[in-house]
């Protein structure tokens, strides 16, 4: 994966627009575009500037392949990472992370669950006035 797929990966990954990002960046978003589409050489400073705007080091963007592991977890607006090559993770560490991401998921569907019965007494609220 070639670094300015890597930037598209990851911005897409997070559901950011190109515009988001360059405004983050302070750049024009035709700017921008051509970073992703690789049509311009970037400087180091511009890719550091790049992986603080997707919260993370200049070091995990490089390393960033398709045998690497994203561990996502999620408050709705904010997304936090975490890179673990699958070179240097032992299976028991496989079965950690997977346990972690069980144990989010169920909160997660928890908070569903309640938001859903919230929905529901807030519509029959509306509907009693």
């Amino acid at each position: 994966m070639k670094l300015h797929e890597k930037i598209r990966f990851i911005r897409q990954l997070k559901g950011w627009s190109q515009e988001e990002v360059a405004n983050q960046l302070e750049m024009s978003v035709n700017g921008y575009g051509s970073i992703e589409r690789g049509e311009t050489d970037v400087k180091l400073s511009r890719l550091e500037q790049i992986a603080h705007v997707f919260g993370m080091e200049l070091l995990e963007l490089f390393d960033l392949n398709e045998k690497n592991v994203f561990n996502l977890i999620g408050d709705h607006t904010q997304f936090h990472h975490s890179l673990i090559s699958s070179s240097s993770i032992e299976p028991t560490d496989f079965k950690h992370e997977l346990e972690k991401a069980n144990l989010i998921n169920e909160q997660l569907q928890k908070e569903i669950t309640y938001l859903k019965e919230e929905i529901t007494y807030l519509r029959e609220m509306i509907k009693s006035k």
